[in-house]
C-alpha cells in the first residue's frame, strides 16, 4: 500500500520526525479550510453546533479505541488532562514512576510532592516494574507505553497480567508515543487510565488529546464533588461532573476536528493493515541499524520494539542530517527517529546512506 501518496512530502526532505510532530494527510488540509471558511461565515450555524459536534468526534475515537464514550474525555492536551486526574486522586496514593520517563509524565508527580519511587528501566523492564510493584506497595503506576527517548515499548500483554495479579493497582498510560501505530482496545487493556495528545502518530496536529478512564477510576476522582450537588443550568444539563473537571468551558472544534478526521483516516485505512505496515518496515530498519550497531544495547535485546528508534551515533552530527534534509532530532546519547505510515524502506535505505556518509 502506497501509504505515502496521502501526504505531501517534497522529494528533498526525509521526514522521521513524528516523536516529535507527525504529518497531518493531505485531507486534513481541505478539511481545515473547509470547516474554518464554514465556521467563519455569520450566516452559517456551527458556532452553535459546538457540543453535537464534540460528541460525534468522541463517539467515533470511542469506536475505534474501543473504549465507551462515557469514559472517554477530549482534552486540549495530554498534560492537561494528566494535572487534572492527578489532582481529583486522593493525595496519599504512592506512585511507580519509570527513570527518565517524559518530564511531563514524571514531573507532575514530583513537583506535587506525592509519594513516588522509581522503576530502572533496562531490557528486562517488565520485571523491574512487577519486582516493584510487589515489594514497594504502589498505588498508582505511571508510564510512557512507548519511551520518548530510547523507543522502549512495554509490552501490553504484560500490563493485562499485571493487572489481573494487581487488580486494585491503578494503570496509567501515555500513549501519545503509542497510539495510531496498531489497534489498540482499551477496556480490554488493563490501563484504567490512557490518555495522550494527538500530534504525534494520531497525526492531528495541536490543540487535541484524549483520556481514557475506567469506571473504578472515574469513581475515585473527585469524590467529594461527586457526592455534592450537579450543576442546575441548562447548559451543563448533559455534563457529569467528571466532564466539568476534564472538560471545562468550551472546545476548539477546528483542533478537535482534526482529531476527528484521524479517526476516520485511520478508520478507513485499519489499524490492523497500519500495524503490519509498520512492523515490516521497523524490522527492515532495525535489521540496517544492527548491523551497523546503531541500535541501544537494551532495545537490541528485546523482541518487541517500536517505530521510535534512537539511532546510536553522535547528536552532534543532527546539523549536518538537517542539511541534508532529514528531519529528526537529537535525544539521549543519539539521533531519534520515528517510522509512520509516510516513511517506505527507500526512506530507511536513504537514511542509512546519509548517516553513513556523514558518520565516518
Amino acid at each position: 500500500m502506497d501509504y505515502k501518496s496521502y501526504f505531501d512530502i517534497p522529494e528533498n526532505i526525509l521526514y522521521v520526525n513524528t516523536p516529535s510532530n507527525g504529518l497531518m494527510p493531505r485531507k486534513h488540509y481541505s478539511w481545515r479550510r473547509e470547516w474554518e471558511s464554514a465556521f467563519f461565515d455569520v450566516r452559517g450555524d456551527l458556532r452553535d453546533q459546538q457540543g453535537a459536534f464534540i460528541a460525534d468526534i468522541k463517539a467515533v475515537f470511542g469506536d475505534l479505541f474501543h473504549c465507551p464514550v462515557g469514559n472517554l474525555f477530549l482534552l486540549p492536551n495530554f498534560s492537561f488532562g494528566l494535572h487534572t486526574l492527578l489532582n481529583g486522586l486522593s493525595k496519599g496514593l504512592r506512585y511507580a514512576l519509570l527513570e527518565d520517563d517524559y518530564p511531563s509524565l514524571n514531573y507532575p508527580v514530583i513537583s506535587r510532592g506525592l509519594d513516588h519511587v522509581k522503576v530502572p528501566v533496562d531490557e528486562c523492564l517488565e520485571e523491574r516494574i512487577a519486582e516493584v510493584v510487589r515489594k514497594e506497595k504502589v498505588d498508582v503506576l505511571l508510564l510512557s507505553i512507548v519511551q520518548y527517548i530510547s523507543g522502549m515499548k512495554v509490552e501490553l500483554p504484560f500490563i493485562r497480567q499485571l493487572k489481573a495479579d494487581n487488580p486494585s493497582l491503578i494503570i496509567i498510560g501515555d500513549a501519545t508515543q503509542y497510539l495510531g501505530t496498531e489497534p489498540f482496545r482499551f477496556v480490554e487493556s488493563g490501563f484504567d487510565v490512557v490518555g495522550g495528545s494527538g500530534y504525534k502518530w494520531m497525526m492531528a496536529g495541536f490543540g487535541n488529546g484524549y483520556m481514557m478512564v475506567s469506571d473504578r477510576v472515574k469513581a475515585l476522582l473527585y469524590a467529594q464533588a461527586q457526592e455534592g450537588p450537579r450543576p442546575t443550568e441548562s447548559m451543563w444539563a448533559k455534563k457529569s461532573i467528571l466532564d466539568t473537571f476534564f472538560e471545562p468551558g468550551h472546545q476548539d472544534t477546528l483542533s478537535h476536528g482534526t482529531l476527528g478526521q484521524s479517526v476516520h483516516f485511520l478508520k478507513e485505512l485499519g489499524l490492523e493493515n497500519i500495524q503490519q505496515y509498520l512492523t515490516e518496515l521497523t524490522n527492515y530498519a532495525y535489521e540496517k541499524f544492527e548491523e551497523r550497531k546503531w541500535l541501544l544495547p537494551a532495545i537490541e535485546k528485546r523482541k518487541g520494539r517500536s517505530a521510535l528508534i534512537n539511532i546510536q551515533i553522535n547528536p552532534e552530527c543532527y546539523g549536518q542530517l538537517l542539511e541534508s534534509g532529514v528531519k529528526c532530532f537529537p535525544r539521549g546519547t543519539g539521533i531519534r527517529i520515528g517510522l509512520h505510515i509516510y516513511n517506505d524502506r527507500s526512506d530507511v535505505d536513504k537514511l542509512v546512506d546519509i548517516i553513513g556518509q556523514i558518520n565516518k
